[in-house]
C-alpha cells in the first residue's frame, strides 16, 4: 500500500545537531507535498517553537505538539484537538516535585513557565528557541491546566526520577521521555501516534498508509503503530528495534532517504 502521510519527529530525527532543516531533507519534504503527500511534524516541542520550521517548509497542516497534547494548524491556528493534563493531576506532580527538589517545567498556554531561571532552563531554550517565563512560587499552582510537564535532571539521576515518579503517578500520568535528561509528563492516552492517527483520520488516511520516522522514546508509540515505522540511524536501540526501517541518522538526511525510498 502507498504512503499518503509522514510524520516526522523534529529534534534529532528531521532536524540535524544544528537544530537545522537540511536543504536534503528540505527539498525531499517539498517533492512528497508536492505529489500530493500529507506530511507533517508529530514533536514534544511547544507549538510556538514548532511553527517557524512549519512556515519554513511551506506547510499547511496540522501539527502535533507536546507529544500529542495539542494539535493546531500550522497556517490557521486552528485547533483540531487539545488533551491537557488534568489540574489536578498537574498540582499533585507540581507540588511532589517541589518536596523531592526535582527541577520542572509547566507549558501554559504556548508559554514556558519556570520558577527561576537555571541551567536547565538555560539549556531547553537554547534547544527550543523559547525563552522560560520566571514566575516564582506561582508555578507550582497553576490556575489553568498545562498541556503537559517536563522535568529535567543530570544524566545520571535521570532513571530513578523517572521510576519515582512513574511508581508515585501510575495510572494518573503518562511518562516518556524525549532526550536522555527530558522526562515528558503527559495525561494518560496522550502520546503522538493517538494524536497522527486522528489526523490521518480526518483525511481519509488509514494507519497503514502512514509513515512515521523517529530517534527517542516518545516517538515509540508512532513507530510500532504506523504502517512503516522508521528509525534514524541515531535513534535509541529500542527505538531502532521497534521500526521496520533503520534510515541514516539526522546528519545524514536520514528523513529524505526513506522518503525518496518510498514515495519519490
Amino acid at each position: 500500500m502507498s504512503v499518503r502521510l509522514i510524520a516526522s519527529d523534529m529534534d534529532d530525527t528531521l532536524l540535524n545537531s544544528d537544530t537545522k532543516i537540511s536543504e536534503g531533507n528540505a527539498a525531499a519534504i517539498r517533492k512528497a507535498i508536492a505529489k500530493g503527500i500529507v506530511f507533517m511534524i508529530a514533536t514534544g516541542r511547544m507549538y510556538v517553537s514548532v511553527k517557524p520550521y512549519a512556515d519554513a517548509l511551506g506547510l499547511d497542516v496540522p501539527l502535533v505538539t507536546y507529544n500529542g497534547a495539542l494539535v493546531k494548524g500550522s497556517k490557521s491556528g486552528k485547533v483540531f484537538y487539545e488533551h491537557p493534563l488534568k489540574l489536578e493531576t498537574a498540582l499533585e506532580l507540581l507540588a511532589y516535585c517541589k518536596e523531592k527538589g526535582y527541577y520542572i517545567q509547566s507549558y501554559q498556554g504556548d508559554e514556558l513557565w519556570v520558577k527561576e531561571p537555571t541551567a536547565f532552563s538555560a539549556e531547553y531554550t537554547r534547544i527550543s528557541g523559547v525563552p522560560a517565563k520566571p514566575v516564582g512560587e506561582k508555578l507550582y499552582h497553576p490556575e489553568v491546566a498545562p498541556y503537559k510537564l517536563l522535568a529535567m535532571t543530570k544524566p545520571e539521576e535521570f532513571q530513578y526520577v523517572w521510576q519515582d515518579i512513574q511508581r508515585q503517578f501510575e495510572g494518573k500520568v503518562a511518562v516518556t521521555s524525549s532526550r536522555d535528561n527530558f522526562l515528558e509528563l503527559m495525561e494518560p492516552g496522550v502520546n503522538k501516534w493517538n494524536a497522527v492517527r486522528a489526523v490521518a483520520e480526518s483525511y481519509g488516511i488509514k494507519p497503514e498508509e502512514v509513515m512515521c520516522i523517529g530517534d527517542s522514546n516518545n516517538d515509540l508509540s508512532m513507530i510500532e503503530n504506523a504502517g512503516i515505522g522508521v528509525a534514524v540511524a541515531n535513534a535509541k536501540p529500542a527505538v531502532q528495534a521497534a521500526a521496520k526501517i533503520v534510515t541514516a541518522s539526522n546528519n545524514e538526511d536520514g528523513v529524505a532517504r526513506v522518503i525518496e525510498q518510498f514515495t519519490l
